[in-house]
């Protein structure tokens, strides 16, 4: 079992700058693969980024692509999300979300995360 605690939302102006924060509480931290994902008022969950259990690989979504960057301190038990160059598109409540590194199915998909934090709302103005 592991908790997750999200912070660091808050309104931005676009072009503005955000970091996004994850507390994780319970088992080997490095057990995990650690995500971001999103939802926008009346769309779906969509994913934003994964980094792996040893931090060697991430991969983003194409939309964020060049402007945010996932990371992770596994000292600390954080998973970080810098958002740069915010648009009012990526106005959304933000998830951090925690799956088995021994998970062989699509991390992208949030059906594939079996830990959610409560979310962070994110909001950018134009």
């Amino acid at each position: 079992q592991v908790q997750l605690v999200e912070s660091g939302g808050g309104l931005v102006q676009a072009g503005g700058s955000l970091r996004l924060s994850c507390a994780a509480s319970g088992r080997t931290f490095s057990s995990y693969v650690m995500g971001w994902f999103r939802q926008a008022p009346g769309k779906e969950r969509e994913f934003v980024a994964a980094i792996s259990g040893s931090g060697g690989w991430e991969d983003y979504a194409d939309f964020v692509k060049g402007r945010f960057t996932i990371s992770r301190d596994s000292a600390k038990n954080m998973e970080y999300l810098q958002m740069s160059s915010l648009k009012p598109e990526d106005t959304a409540v933000y998830y951090c979300a925690a799956r088995s590194v021994y998970d062989s199915s699509d991390y992208t998909r949030p059906f594939s995360y079996h830990y959610w934090g409560q979310g962070t709302q994110v909001t950018v103005s134009s």
